[in-house]
């Protein structure tokens, strides 16, 4: 009775960071939206200065339970879109962003969804769309589409000294050999992922295409090597060559110095305010009120 009570207890460990993560979301909506109001009136830089620090603040929060509480080894960092895609608002957004000097950084996904080995119907599709154009058929990739990384790199062109293309493989394997699925948030969290390992690669912009057809080409090149790494990870028949990238592995991991302020500050201003009947109906209001602006928010920009 004991060990069923210890292992069930064991298996919900992922909702101590859950908890966490979801309950301070409101105490920093409260602290954004403070500090928007207060800034409003001031240069941008001062209120893009505090604000990028907030997010700072609730990211490293998130990394506290990424790297400390997870056990989620890094295998290594190795140095070496969507079905709704609109060409005129990411164009639009991004030169907003651009004019405005903003400081930021762009992530975008060409294969518009992750691979999943289960979706078989996707990956057939994907690789039927390869084949029609001439193009190599990938094994552990999917196809890349070209749209919105053609308008990220035309619109940011001239601000640009290189891309990165990043490579991320989550440890582990069925028994049968076959690729697994990625990890759900859950799985990660009750450190069902072993390692993790990151493959970067610096692209220098003279060295991408600007013409579209062309862009196309070598973007399904880049996803070529990505391919042919994934197949050596994962079907090298040398051990030394499998589970790993080609290049020189850097650990990398954050101290807790750096991790567990941030989930400190957060975790205690939003026990302070549970503490009054004032604060309890703010956050509780901030819960019902937020929720709903964001789904109407989002609804809006769909």
């Amino acid at each position: 009775m004991l060990l069923s009570l210890v292992l069930h207890t064991y298996s919900m460990r992922y909702l101590l960071p859950s908890v966490v993560l979801l309950g301070t979301a409101p105490t920093y909506v409260l602290a954004w939206g403070v500090w928007r109001l207060l800034s409003a009136f001031l240069p941008a830089r001062f209120y893009q200065a505090l604000d990028d620090r907030l997010y700072c603040v609730y990211q490293s929060m998130v990394l506290f339970f990424f790297e400390n509480y997870t056990g989620v080894q890094h295998g290594g960092i190795y140095v070496k879109r969507s079905a709704k895609f609109n060409e005129k608002e990411m164009r639009n957004k991004l030169q907003s962003y651009v004019d405005a000097g903003t400081p930021m950084y762009l992530v975008i996904f060409p294969e518009g969804t992750r691979y999943n080995p289960e979706q078989t119907k996707v990956l057939s599709a994907s690789q039927a769309f390869a084949a029609q154009r001439g193009l190599a058929v990938l094994k552990h990739v999917l196809t890349p589409r070209i749209k919105a990384t053609h308008v990220a790199f035309d619109c940011m062109k001239n601000y640009l000294d290189a891309i990165y293309d990043v490579t991320v493989v989550y440890e582990g394997k069925d028994d049968g050999g076959q690729r697994r699925e990625s990890p759900t948030m859950t799985e990660f969290l009750c450190k069902e992922c072993p390692k993790i390992h990151i493959h970067i690669d610096r692209i220098d912009k003279k060295d991408v295409p600007e013409e579209q057809e062309h862009m196309r080409r070598w973007l399904h090149e880049r996803f070529e090597i990505k391919d042919k790494m994934l197949i050596e990870f994962y079907e090298s028949q040398d051990p030394e060559r499998r589970k790993r990238f080609p290049g020189k592995s850097v650990n990398s991991k954050l101290s807790i110095k750096k991790t567990l302020p941030s989930m400190l500050i957060l975790s205690g201003l939003t026990a302070g305010m549970l503490l009054t009947d004032a604060g309890r109906k703010l956050y509780v209001n901030t819960w019902i009120y937020g929720t709903l602006l964001g789904c109407l928010w989002v609804t809006i920009k769909a």
